[in-house]
Formats: structure tokens, C-alpha cells, sequence
């Protein structure tokens, strides 16, 4: 019979012993450990840790659970047990530009994001039958300045009813209220152009290729009510030369920024984020 699988994410201030004692706890009982990572940060005083481990059907997970949350309290850190069968339930938001949609449909549609895609929303109608062809739900929620509090609460309304897990910000063109930003703390991950910070506003690409620059990328990051100043999950560039048009920054930065918040995401539901203050620790 197949065991069941969980991650156990802990965080706590850097001692000796912490991997060896939770390696003993899961020991203890019953679980297998199939594989672990940790990293300590001298300058913050913390250590991460990130342990996939097995448990027999027979096993009791809630016993597992206590024990793990009681052995992260001895060491005076935060732990999390995830049951990997528990499929976390993913909302996309979208605007008009759907590269990073396109890109997280076809991960989800083979099974390389091990989660449920629950609901897709948009201020706009663009990405409807891209989306139901998809044989996903799609919401229109358009908005205005003067329908913005409406629409963020019809869009709480829409992750309390899917029971969503995660948000996921595919190029949706509108800055979050401070107070969506803190309803989605920790659950909710944005894109956007971060290797072009002067450039500001539309069409950033075009800036850069007026100013000649010769690196583009894209960062993934989780959203504060700080704008695009989250912990970063995931960054990547591409090198440009004089010879490359404004069009065809366009089409590279695209790529960039649907493959970065592919992998953003997938690591997410992974469980292979923990917090380190304003930063990540990603155990990749």
C-alpha cells in the first residue's frame, strides 16, 4: 500500500540540534524521511528547514502533526505539517495580457502544478474562452475606481466560496487596497517587469529599448502592501543587444515572466517557501 506523503516546513532561531531532533521526532513516529533541506543564516540568526517524509496508511498523521508542532516549540520556532494529498486550490487573476495565463493553464492541464485550479477572474472579458475551453470557471469582475471596494469584496467573496488557497496574479493590471493585500498575505503571488525598475507606467519595454538596455527580466514575488516590494520567490533575465526591436522585447519579456511565475508557483504549492523577514528562503 502506498504511504501517505507530507512537508514539514519549520523555521526557528539557529542552535544546535534542531535537525537531528526532528529527525528523531518523525522517527519516533513512524514516518520515513525521503528527503530534507536546510539552510542557516548566520546574519539573521535563523535556521529553515524543509523535510518530505512518508507515513503508513496506518500511521496516525495527527499524532505526527502534534509531535512536530511540540518538537518546533522545544527549539522556539514556527513549524508546518502539509499533507501532500490535500491539493491546494488555486485562483488566477488576469487582466488583458494572458501570457502568464496561457502558460499556467497548460501546467495545470498536464499535471505539472500539483494543485486544483479552482477559478479564474478578470476585469475584463478578453480571456473568457480561452479559459471555459480550459473547463474552468471564469468570473468577470470589472472595476472602476469608483467600484473598487465593491469589486475587492465580491473578489473575497469568490476565494471564500472556491476555497481558494492561493491567488495567483497573472499580469492583472490593478494595485490590491492595503487591505486585500493584508486579507492575502502570505497566499497571493505577483509578476511584473522587475529588471526594468525606471520604467514605470506602459509600454516598459519600449522604455528599455529607447534607453538601450541590455538585460530584461522578470521577478515573481509574494504581494505586500508595499507595491511590487515583496519577498521575492523567483527572479530571471535575458540578455538583449542594440539590435533587438522594441517588439521583440516585448516577446522576450513575455517569456520570461510566464516561465518565472511558472516556477514561482509550482514551488509554492511544493511547499518549498518559507519567510526569512523581507526576504525567501526557497528550497528549489
Amino acid at each position: 500500500m502506498t504511504a501517505r506523503e507530507f512537508v514539514f516546513l519549520m523555521s526557528a532561531p539557529d542552535q544546535s540540534g534542531i535537525l537531528a531532533g526532528v529527525a528523531a521526532t518523525i522517527a519516533a513516529q513512524g514516518g520515513d524521511i525521503r528527503d530534507a533541506a536546510s539552510y542557516g543564516d548566520n546574519g539573521a540568526g535563523q535556521f529553515f528547514l524543509r523535510i518530505h517524509l512518508s507515513l503508513p496508511h496506518d500511521g496516525h498523521a495527527d499524532a505526527m502533526a502534534a509531535a512536530l508542532m511540540a518538537s518546533a516549540d522545544r527549539f522556539r520556532g514556527k513549524g508546518q505539517l502539509y499533507d501532500l494529498g490535500n491539493k491546494p486550490k488555486v485562483m488566477i487573476a488576469v487582466s488583458k495580457f494572458d501570457h502568464c495565463l496561457v502558460d499556467l493553464l497548460a501546467r495545470f492541464r498536464k499535471g505539472q502544478l500539483d494543485a486544483e485550479l479552482a477559478v479564474v477572474f478578470s476585469n475584463h472579458e478578453d480571456a473568457r474562452s480561452l479559459v471555459e475551453w480550459h473547463d474552468v470557471p471564469f468570473v468577470h469582475l470589472p472595476i472602476t475606481p469608483e467600484t473598487k471596494a465593491q469589486q475587492e469584496a465580491d473578489v473575497k467573496a469568490l476565494i471564500a466560496s472556491y476555497e481558494v488557497d492561493l491567488v495567483v496574479l497573472a499580469r492583472y493590471m490593478q494595485i490590491l487596497s492595503p487591505d486585500m493585500a493584508a486579507t492575502l498575505s502570505g497566499r497571493c503571488i505577483n509578476i511584473h517587469h522587475s529588471f526594468l525598475p525606471s520604467f514605470k507606467g506602459a509600454k516598459p519595454y519600449h522604455q528599455a529599448h529607447q534607453r538601450g538596455v541590455k538585460l530584461i527580466g522578470a521577478t515573481a514575488h509574494y504581494v505586500t502592501d508595499d507595491l511590487d516590494e515583496g519577498p521575492i520567490i523567483e527572479q530571471d533575465v535575458r540578455r538583449v543587444t542594440h539590435a533587438t526591436s522594441a517588439d521583440e522585447m516585448v516577446a522576450i519579456g513575455r517569456e520570461v515572466e510566464a516561465s518565472v511565475l511558472g516556477r514561482a508557483v509550482r514551488w509554492h504549492l511544493e511547499r518549498r517557501v518559507l519567510f526569512n523577514g523581507r526576504k525567501t528562503v526557497v528550497f528549489s
